[in-house]
């Protein structure tokens, strides 16, 4: 096996060995304590710009297949790390080995490295950019590559992940219209915005509102994606022109996207919420559910005090899960109601949208 290198900003070096492919690539370092699902998550395109730690010891030994995609089928994020990568995958679903498809779409992979050491340092000092190498295994000369590269928040990702042209995703006569902005949207969004009964259109995230409202929608779905929300502003200026006007509903990026939009402020949580097994509260009813999550920021709910009122807690930190504007059809939620991967404790959210639109708009 070939030698690759992991070295953080803060100078930590870790070594291990190359599976995917060979090569050399730079991100953020994040962690991901689910269990299951690399495939869902290497093709979330909110991982873009990050390198994806996977807490969860033996990776790769179910393969892949071209069903258990969220995007486009090519990987997104910028590299992938693993304790323990096995190479000959056992399921009757696969269609490749996790490696080979890595290499084939050429993200660069590092195994055989103490994956408990890195959460925990990550945990301790905080998500930070790192380097994974196989071609360069000089730890100084990573080092200063790495300190040289723009942080994750200083990039606009969206752009890269958004759609170019705007497609219909499901079309049906009768059915509330849904236009959705597309930051970097998960399938599985898609997929229960069509199962609660939405006509569903997606457009780029650059979409001048002017436009979007023309089209007359019934209502206005933003979406997960990339990076640092602050940077973002052609999208807050436009959701600020939509609020009002249409029922809104955003996950992750579009929750803190609204905040922003409403004047508000957002935060930077130390090393991210990433995985399948955060417990949400539902402050309304009371009821707990076990959710994904894959952000790094967080919107302050006291910069909109008196705009929104909180709707769901995370019980792990006590931040900020979801709001609802006091008097507009706007809500939002931080993690991720469509799971893929993770648990569907939080599939109701979407019943929750179709109920606000009907009332809304009496469809």
């Amino acid at each position: 096996m070939k030698k690759a290198i992991l070295v953080l900003k803060d100078g930590t070096v870790f070594e291990g060995f190359s599976f995917g492919a060979e090569g050399e690539t730079i991100g953020e370092v994040v962690f991901n304590t689910s269990m299951t699902g690399y495939q869902e998550i290497l093709t979330d395109p909110s991982y873009k710009g990050q390198i994806v730690v996977m807490t969860y010891t033996q990776i790769g030994n179910y393969g892949v297949n071209h069903e258990d995609i969220e995007s486009s089928g090519v990987p997104k994020v910028e590299g992938f790390v693993v304790r323990e990568y096995k190479d000959y995958p056992s399921n009757w679903r696969s269609e490749e080995s996790l490696g080979d498809y890595l290499s084939r779409h050429k993200i660069v992979g590092i195994q055989g490295i103490d994956t408990r050491a890195l959460t925990k340092h990550l945990r301790d000092k905080g998500a930070q950019m790192g380097i994974i190498s196989t071609e360069d295994t000089d730890p100084v000369s990573l080092h200063e590559k790495v300190k040289a590269h723009p942080d994750i928040s200083e990039i606009d990702h969206v752009k890269a992940m958004m759609c170019t042209e705007p497609y219909w995703y499901h079309r049906e006569e009768n059915s509330p219209f849904c236009i959705v902005y597309d930051y970097g949207v998960k399938l599985n969004i898609l997929r229960n915005l069509k199962r609660v009964g939405f006509s569903v259109y997606v457009v780029p995230g650059t979409t001048p509102a002017e436009a979007l409202l023309e089209m007359s929608p019934n209502c206005v779905m933003l979406s997960n994606g990339p990076g640092d929300p602050q940077i973002l502003s052609y999208a807050v200026d436009n959701i600020k022109k939509i609020i009002g006007k249409k029922p809104l509903f955003g996950i992750c990026l579009g929750h803190q996207l609204i905040g922003l939009a409403l004047g508000g402020k957002t935060y930077k949580l130390k090393f991210g919420h990433h995985g399948g097994n955060h417990p949400v509260k539902d402050l309304k009813t009371g009821k707990i559910s076990i959710t994904a999550q894959n952000h790094n920021y967080c919107v302050d709910i006291e910069s909109v005090k008196g705009q929104v009122r909180l709707t769901h807690k995370n019980l792990y930190d006590g931040t900020e899960e979801g709001m609802e504007h006091v008097e507009y059809p706007v809500f939002s939620v931080q993690h991720h109601p469509e799971a893929g991967p993770g648990p569907n404790d939080a599939l109701d959210v979407f019943e929750r949208f179709r109920e606000i639109v009907r009332e809304y708009e009496g469809i």
